[in-house]
């Protein structure tokens, strides 16, 4: 029986071993929990027996695992988190599948369509909340995905636009200019620089909030001389790839701002007219979902003067819906988006889960476990409540692994594994005398 009883002891430490060495691998994997081996001896007994017997050797009793809490790693990234507590994150294997399991491991990211996922592609589960971040339902079956949204508010169309504009006295004609008549609309070529005195290009946007560079190209028409002292300037205005009419009812030809100023560089007459604000016809460049119009008015700071071209100001009122600019959790679970037009939204609470016995987990590997019935049902709820601990974005749980307490049981156990050898060689030794005794 020594055999048998020795053989135990190797398979025994095997196991340990083995137990060792896997966290020792482990060391390293974000919300891993270290396990133990125990064990437990063997005896023959029956009804009649002594109560002194020899044991028969020892036995497997169970694995178990710690669920002691792990040092923390800083790290740069917002949609990386730790619990600091005895919660787990919740995850969801698909949007359709009711699959649960529950993680240490808060190392997440965001997929193809903006949903937040651990390494595995599990969805990151959170509960709904209002726009102060209080909840609205609980429960597992209120828990949703986390999805990260790209854009907040509505966008506006440009519908105004206003700017004003420096222009220098000593300027002289485009070299390539033909002088703008009604007749000769067209002596003027955006692609040729020598076609146009100075350029300028700002942005407007279409009802969708797509951004459209409109340039403005200004050309000389005439140096005064003699009775003539008012000075002409024409403005032709591209929004994309499309040119804008200041008369809305005549859009081909388009009809180009005319600006003429006196012999003080003051502006005196737009379109022939008291200055003031000039209604475009409606153009749709490519790329645009609608049409484009506006109210184009130069300010009176719009002059001439012995200086350089000058942009002075723009203004226009049409915006593009806030694009996604950052995401912050906070200690109790509330996820938050800003956007770059100001806005914040609540976009829902992390849930935990915790349980009455953790150590009855199944292990499902990537640190990620599932219910059993002797872990008994998850107990879901917000952080920071009920014993669920705290979160802390921008760090990591690293593994509950003592590394020299570990390699000081390696050695341990591989010293149990010899010594059973031994065992196993001694009887063997015994066996092989008494086999080779002669009478």
């Amino acid at each position: 029986m020594s055999f048998y009883t020795a053989l135990s002891g190797l398979k025994a430490q095997q196991t340990e071993l083995g137990v060792i060495s896997n966290n020792i691998a482990n060391v390293g994997t974000t919300g891993f929990k270290k396990s133990t081996a125990e064990f437990g001896d063997i005896i023959s007994s029956a009804p009649l027996q002594t109560s002194t017997v020899a044991g028969q050797g020892t036995r497997l009793r169970g694995i178990d695992q710690q669920f002691t809490q792990g040092g923390f790693e800083n790290s740069d990234r917002s949609l990386d988190m730790a619990v600091s507590g005895q919660g787990f994150f919740v995850t969801r294997s698909s949007q359709s599948n009711s699959q649960v399991s529950y993680t240490r491991n808060g190392s997440f990211r965001v997929d193809a369509n903006r949903y937040v996922v651990d390494s595995s592609g599990a969805y990151l589960q959170i509960l709904p909340t209002d726009s102060e971040g209080v909840l609205t339902a609980t429960g597992l079956n209120s828990t949703r995905s986390l999805q990260l949204p790209l854009t907040s508010g509505t966008s506006s169309a440009t519908g105004s636009v206003d700017l004003s504009v420096t222009f220098p006295t000593d300027a002289d004609l485009p070299a390539s200019r033909s002088v703008y008549t009604a007749q000769n609309p067209y002596a003027f070529d955006r692609f040729d620089p020598n076609s146009y005195n100075q350029s300028t290009t700002t942005t407007v946007y279409d009802a969708a909030g797509t951004a459209f560079p409109m340039t403005t190209y200004y050309i000389r028409q005439n140096i005064p001389s003699g009775a003539t002292t008012d000075t002409t300037w024409v403005a032709r205005t591209f929004v994309g790839d499309k040119e804008i009419s200041s008369d809305p009812n005549v859009s081909a030809p388009p009809t180009p701002v005319t600006l003429t100023f006196d012999q003080f560089g003051t502006l005196s007459q737009v379109n022939g007219a008291t200055p003031g604000a000039v209604t475009t016809n409606q153009v749709r460049p490519t790329g645009a979902t609608g049409p484009i119009g506006f109210s184009l008015t130069y300010g009176a700071n719009t002059k001439m003067a012995a200086a350089p071209f000058t942009l002075t100001s723009f203004s226009q009122d049409g915006y593009a819906a806030g694009q996604l600019d950052n995401v912050s959790v906070d200690s109790n679970g509330l996820v938050v988006a800003t956007f770059s037009n100001g806005d914040s939204q609540a976009l829902g609470k992390i849930v935990l889960a915790t349980f009455s016995n953790p150590e009855g987990l199944r292990q499902l590997g990537d640190s990620k476990w599932s219910s059993t019935g002797v872990s008994g049902e998850p107990q879901i709820n917000e952080p920071n409540t009920n014993g669920t601990g705290l979160i802390q974005s921008g760090a990591l749980e690293q593994a509950n692994v003592d590394i020299t307490e570990e390699l000081v049981a390696l050695i341990q156990a591989q010293r149990n594994f010899s010594a059973n050898a031994k065992a196993i060689e001694a009887a063997n030794t015994m066996t092989e005398t008494i086999v080779n005794l002669r009478a």
